[in-house]
């Protein structure tokens, strides 16, 4: 065999091995997508540290509001955040998860100019679509005023610590802070 023939050979054999190699990659990243509940479209943004370093949070001034979602994904109905939960899925999405959500799409809505239709709870064994409604809208509203409020209340009276459990306290945020830290 000639060295042309033997280049010719290990050219498509270089060839083949990168062919497979791609549709391996992309087989892998379609599992990967499909565990994480992401829908169709362009992952924009990840803040799981395994894809790349989570950027600024989403801010906004007039809410006094700031998040990072776990995923933006861009899709044809513009961008829907994706958060992931650790735990196994309750029959419904928990309140608090759908308003963190919310909270979400309130930030994408400032920055964008454009509220997300919806946003996704991803769950260890479920993935429920949560539509950003003005309903959902003005029960989060509702809500960031009433912990304006109530944020306002405490730093005049103070808030006593409301449990006994010293781990807890050892994973506060505000444990160097707190004069009844128990950590």
């Amino acid at each position: 065999m000639s060295n042309l023939q033997v280049g010719d050979v290990l050219l498509g054999l270089v060839a083949i091995t990168a062919l497979l190699a791609g549709w391996i990659a992309l087989r892998w990243g379609s599992r990967i997508r499909s565990a994480a509940g992401l829908p169709p479209g362009r992952l924009a943004y990840a803040d799981t540290g395994d894809w790349r370093p989570p950027e600024k949070p989403l801010f906004s001034a007039r809410y006094g509001l700031a998040g990072k979602p776990d995923y933006l994904v861009a899709t044809q109905s513009g961008l829907v955040p994706v958060e992931v939960k650790s735990s196994l899925a309750p029959a419904e999405p928990y309140p608090s998860h759908v308003l963190q959500l919310a909270a979400y799409c309130l930030l994408l809505e400032e920055a964008e100019g454009q509220a997300p239709p919806y946003g996704l709870l991803k769950y260890k064994d479920a993935v429920f679509e949560i539509r950003y409604t003005y309903a959902v809208r003005d029960e989060l509203l509702r809500l960031l005023d009433e912990m304006r409020q109530w944020h306002s209340w405490s730093s005049e009276h103070g808030v006593p610590r409301g449990h006994n459990e010293p781990r807890r306290c050892a994973g506060c945020g505000y444990r160097s802070m707190c004069d009844e830290s128990l950590a």
